[in-house]
């Protein structure tokens, strides 16, 4: 199976191509904005026609779409999540080549959700961020292709990789420099909120089961629990062995700060993912424990000078 990866270099794409390069039955040709890549495309400026032509020489059977951006303003995150998913359907419409297109959305399309409720595939998407918005905007598109293709609806990814700016990243990293400074106690806030986290691994093993099936439509990828942040706090403690205090500080004191709410995705205070159908249609299940996931993002954080 000869296979098209766009977005490769990007926190997803890395783990995606890992795994589709751990098949010896796939024909792995990596896109993206990198030099590590096999061929370099910037989809946000790059013109559907240019694509085309590659997609014509290279022929693939499948093209799975990593790319995009989580953080910018919103004239940043269209170009990047809106227009260039448009231009992949757009290309893949006007080649020949015929190959399926698995596209990887996010949670943020869905918005809130109330709390204690799972947020199936049939839920009415109210996004509460632009980057929400950008993201569904390009979900619709796949879907409304005429393409065979499916949107994967990735919850919180969470494991080896987690960029340092992101919630968790950010966590681990304050969590490391108390820990340097001998000032045992952490001072964060928003430790209410709960997300569904799945490891990064499982997501990129979702993809490599989307590729191989003939499902189609949206599917939800999560670990199909939600998990407050004040315990995903002790699990880090947990594994970094940090045995300080942990000062929750209240709304007074989140605004304008380094500790400011860690989730601003417009999700609110709650969500977790309805997986059944990844069970029922790609015969998926996530693997990875949270306490695994979180060891592997401080490992890397305790290795950062």
């Amino acid at each position: 199976m000869r296979v098209l990866l766009i977005g490769a270099n990007g926190y997803l794409g890395r783990h995606v191509a890992d795994r589709l390069l751990a098949d010896p039955a796939v024909q792995l040709t990596a896109l993206g904005r990198g030099d590590d890549a096999d061929v370099r495309f910037d989809l946000s400026t790059g013109s559907p026609g240019a694509l085309t032509r590659f997609l014509d020489a290279v022929h693939p059977g499948v093209v799975v779409n990593c790319a995009g951006a989580t953080r910018g303003g919103a004239r940043d995150l269209i170009r990047h999540n809106t227009v260039a998913t448009a231009t992949v359907c757009e290309s893949l419409r006007r080649s020949g080549c015929g190959a399926r297109l698995v596209h990887l959305g996010c949670a943020a399309e869905y918005g809130p959700s109330p709390a204690g409720s799972s947020t199936g595939e049939d839920a009415v998407p109210r996004p509460g961020s632009p980057y929400g918005v950008s993201k569904l905007a390009a979900s619709e598109l796949v879907l409304g292709s005429g393409l065979d293709a499916i949107v994967l609806r990735v919850f919180s990814p969470v494991g080896p990789g987690t960029p340092t700016g992101s919630p968790l990243g950010r966590l681990a990293e304050a969590m490391r420099r108390v820990m340097q400074q001998g000032d045992g106690e952490l001072r964060l806030a928003g430790l209410a909120v709960q997300r569904d986290f799945v490891d990064v691994r499982d997501v990129a093993r979702a993809v490599h089961a989307a590729a191989l099936s003939a499902a189609q439509g949206v599917v939800n990828i999560g670990s199909g629990r939600a998990v407050r942040l004040r315990e995903v706090v002790s699990v880090l403690g947990r594994v970094a062995g940090h045995t300080g205090a942990v000062h929750e500080m209240d709304d007074q004191h989140q605004a304008g700060g380094p500790q400011a709410p860690p989730y601003p995705d417009g999700c609110g205070p709650w969500q977790q993912a309805d997986v059944r159908s990844a069970r029922d249609r790609l015969g998926w299940r996530p693997r990875i424990g949270l306490e695994e996931s979180l060891a592997d993002i401080w490992m890397e954080a305790a290795c950062r000078i």
